[in-house]
């Protein structure tokens, strides 16, 4: 795969369609419009810090969702993997497999840790499909939460994404 630079504010999502739930295709382009997207990219289903990682989400899920947002999680998990973590920590939202690779490439995520550890990044994109900001960091999960859930409510308090009724 050949190394390419990660997707940084004012990029556009890459127009891309992974595996969901059930085997059935999910095309990103497709989720942008009505909600902001928060994407995030980890390791490994069930890892210690993949989980906390989720489950700070699942905790946060409702705020998100408050906020005109909707979260997806992708990393190179089968679409099996991926919906028995999804059922063991009750996550309530999608999961993608990307087992190529493709959406890594295209989004410019790199690996971590002397290059064996798929690397962990989460972006916000705005309703227009524009990346408003991206965050890399393998150890501080939590961070990852923090930083996307107040980027969404700045974006649904300038009306770039809708508020909950």
């Amino acid at each position: 795969m050949a190394k390419t630079k990660l997707l940084k504010q004012g990029d556009a999502v890459p127009d891309i369609t992974l595996t969901g739930a059930g085997n059935q295709p999910v095309r990103l382009r497709d989720l942008v419009g009505q909600k902001v997207l928060v994407v995030y990219f980890y390791p490994k289903d069930d890892s210690p810090g993949c989980t906390a990682q989720a489950c700070g989400l699942r905790d946060q899920y409702e705020d998100f969702v408050a906020a005109g947002a909707e979260v997806v999680g992708i990393s190179g998990d089968s679409v099996g993997s991926h919906e028995g973590f999804a059922a063991k920590h009750r996550l309530p939202f999608k999961l993608l497999s990307d087992a190529r690779g493709e959406a890594r490439e295209a989004f410019g995520v790199s690996t971590s840790f002397l290059g064996l550890l798929p690397g962990r990044v989460t972006f916000v994109v705005d309703r227009s499909g524009i990346v408003r900001d991206s965050f890399e960091s393998q150890l501080r999960v939590g961070e990852h939460v923090r930083r996307a859930l107040e980027l969404v409510r700045t974006l649904a308090q300038e009306g770039t994404a809708p508020a909950s009724k």
